[in-house]
């Protein structure tokens, strides 16, 4: 079972490993959708996607960046 849109932390932290170095607060939306509908583990309808959840996606992403140091 792969990862969903709700499956926020999980998303960050992989988005965190894979585009490592990559400050969160400077991807627009369009390129976050994109990075994550392209995780290997994403596994779900690209289209059911909203602003919030992308948005949701984003802020946990920057918690994981700031904790990773980077």
């Amino acid at each position: 079972m792969g990862l969903k849109w709700d499956d926020v932390e999980d998303l960050a932290m992989e988005l965190a490993d894979v585009h490592e170095g990559v400050d969160p607060l400077t991807v627009r939306f369009t390129d976050l959708h994109r990075m994550v509908t392209e995780l290997e583990e994403f596994d779900d309808d690209p289209k059911a996607s909203t602003e919030g959840k992308l948005e949701a996606i984003q802020m946990a992403w920057v918690d994981e960046y700031r904790e990773r140091g980077e």
